[in-house]
């Protein structure tokens, strides 16, 4: 019985090792060592962009329909280049069916900070923008080129 009870415990402790910490964000290291990103797509959109950083996830809209997985491939095209990385670097792990997507970047291509650092700027940017075409579209600022 003594053997059992051994195996018992080793399992245990197993089981409880490889139980990933709960996490305050979207973007986190996995037990492989890929940086993994909780993302919430928005498919249909009339330009890509992320729209809002949150612990559920980085909400993303893009520019493609929801159709034969054109929204997915425009999504790790658009995701590999607002973080600077090459699109081999960036997959889709889960969700291909689904608006709730965990994309995985390579493991040692780059931190989760770096990561991070990166969506929030993608962010900023998108804001501005939005900001910016509003006022044009009400004529308060004029742009000529």
């Amino acid at each position: 019985m003594s053997k059992n009870k051994g195996k018992g415990k080793a399992t245990s402790k197993a089981g409880e090792a490889t139980t990933p910490p709960v996490s305050n964000t979207p973007v986190t290291l996995d037990k492989s060592g890929n940086i993994a990103i909780k993302i919430l797509a928005k498919p249909g959109a009339k330009q890509n962009g992320i729209t809002d950083i949150g612990l559920e996830g980085v909400g993303v809209q893009i520019a493609a329909p929801p159709t034969e997985g054109e929204a997915n491939a425009e999504l790790v095209k658009f995701l590999s280049k607002a973080l600077g990385l090459r699109k081999s670097d960036v997959s889709l792990d889960k969700g291909s069916r689904s608006r709730n997507k965990i994309i995985l970047i390579s493991k040692g291509v780059t931190t989760v900070e770096a990561i991070e650092q990166s969506l929030r700027k993608e962010s900023k940017y998108l804001l501005f923008f939005m900001l910016y075409l509003s006022m044009r579209s009400s004529n308060l600022i004029t742009l000529s080129i």
